[in-house]
C-alpha cells in the first residue's frame, strides 16, 4: 500500500470516529421579508434552506465537526440547490437521493406579531416522504458515532419503514441514537397519531431533546416543569440523557445518575428559527468528541452551556443555516458572558 493510500485511510477512519449522521427532511422555507406578520399579510417571501435534521448537520460542521445528511429531495432546482448548500457547508451529502416524480418539500413559515409561529406546508407528497429502505447508504450510516433523527419521517410510508431500518442499522453498528421529536402538528393527521408515533420509537433512543411544549403534548397536559412528570413519563431505562430545552432560559438535564439545570446565555434575539437545531448540533458535536460526558456531570454541564450559546447566537440572526455559529463565535460569546 502506498503512503498516499495510508493517508486517505487515516482521514476516513478519523471521520467515522466523530461522524454525526442526520436522517430526515430537508426542504425550502419561505419566510416573509418583514417580521411580525401572518402569512396572508406578508408582502413577499425569501427562500431559505430548512429541515431540522439538515440544520443540525450544518450546525455540527460549522463547529468544526464531521457530519453527513441522509434524506431525499426532488430532482428539481430546489433539490439540487439544497444538495449544493450541504456540500458548501462541508456536510457529506452522499446519502442524499433525488426523486424524479415528487418535488422538494416547501414550507411557508412566519413569526406573527403575537410571537406565535405559523406554518403552511406543501407536501402532497414531497420527496422526503418517499425515501425507500433500498436507497439507504448503509455504509455511511454504519460509520456514525451518533445517528440523529426526528419524528417527521414517521408520518407516512415508505419513509417510516426506512427510518426504522436506518435506526436499526445504526444501533447494530454501535452508534449512539439521538432523537429530537421536533413536533409539527400541522403535518400529522391528528394529535393522537402524532403522540402515538412519536412515542413508538421513544425507548430506542440513547439521547432525547424535547421542549416544554412537547412535554405538555406528549404527557397529555402535565406540568412540563415538574421533574417527577418528566422522570416518570418520559425517562426510560435505556436512556443516557434527556434534555429539556427552555429557549432563552437554558435547559434542564436528566441522566441515570444526576439531574440539574444550566442557565441560558443572554443575547438580543431577532429570529429563533433554528435555535433549537443549533442547540442540538452544539450538544452532539461535544458528544461525538467525548461520550464520557454522559457520566460526568461537570463535563455535561459545560457541554450544555456550550449548546445554549450555540442556540443563543443563532437567534441573533435571521434564518437557520446562515445563522449557525462557528466554534470561535461560541467561545467569544461564552468569554464575554463570563466577564
Amino acid at each position: 500500500m502506498t503512503t498516499g493510500n495510508l493517508k486517505n485511510l487515516k482521514i476516513d477512519t478519523g471521520r467515522s470516529e466523530t461522524l454525526v449522521v442526520c436522517f430526515g427532511e430537508m426542504l425550502i422555507d419561505f419566510v416573509p421579508t418583514v417580521g411580525g406578520v401572518s402569512l396572508a399579510e406578508a408582502p413577499a417571501f425569501k427562500k431559505a434552506p430548512g429541515g431540522a435534521p439538515a440544520n443540525v448537520a450544518v450546525g455540527v460542521s460549522r463547529l468544526g465537526g464531521s457530519s453527513a445528511f441522509v434524506g431525499k429531495v426532488g430532482d428539481d432546482e430546489f433539490g439540487r440547490m439544497l444538495a449544493e448548500i450541504l456540500r458548501l457547508n462541508n456536510v457529506d451529502n452522499s446519502g442524499m437521493r433525488f426523486d424524479h416524480e415528487a418535488r422538494t418539500g416547501l414550507a411557508f413559515v412566519t413569526l406573527r406579531g403575537d410571537g406565535e409561529r405559523e406554518f403552511l406546508f406543501f407536501r402532497h407528497p414531497s420527496a422526503d416522504m418517499r425515501l425507500l429502505e433500498s436507497e439507504l447508504d448503509k455504509n455511511l450510516i454504519q460509520k456514525a458515532k451518533i445517528f440523529h433523527y426526528g419524528s417527521i419521517g414517521l408520518i407516512e410510508e415508505p419513509c417510516r419503514s426506512t427510518q426504522l431500518a436506518a435506526m436499526k442499522i445504526a444501533k447494530a453498528s454501535g452508534s449512539l441514537l439521538s432523537y429530537d421529536p421536533n413536533l409539527r402538528l400541522p403535518l400529522w393527521p391528528s394529535e393522537e397519531a402524532a403522540r402515538k408515533e412519536i412515542m413508538s420509537i421513544w425507548n430506542l433512543a440513547d439521547v432525547i431533546k424535547i421542549s416544554e411544549e412537547e412535554i405538555t403534548f406528549l404527557t397529555g397536559g402535565d406540568d412540563p416543569y415538574d421533574d417527577e412528570v418528566v422522570l416518570r413519563k418520559l425517562f426510560h431505562p435505556n436512556l443516557k440523557l434527556l434534555v429539556v430545552s427552555e429557549g432563552p432560559n437554558g435547559c434542564r438535564y436528566y441522566t441515570q445518575g444526576f439531574k440539574g439545570r444550566v442557565g441560558g446565555v443572554k443575547v438580543k434575539a431577532v429570529d429563533t428559527t433554528g435555535a433549537g437545531d443549533a442547540f442540538v448540533s452544539g450538544l452532539l458535536n461535544s458528544l461525538a468528541s467525548d461520550l464520557t460526558l454522559l457520566n460526568d456531570e461537570k463535563k455535561l454541564r459545560e457541554a450544555l452551556l456550550f449548546a445554549n450559546a450555540c442556540g443563543a447566537i443563532t437567534a441573533t440572526e435571521r434564518g437557520a443555516i446562515p445563522a449557525m455559529p462557528t466554534m470561535d463565535a461560541v467561545q467569544d460569546l461564552l468569554s464575554s458572558s463570563r466577564s
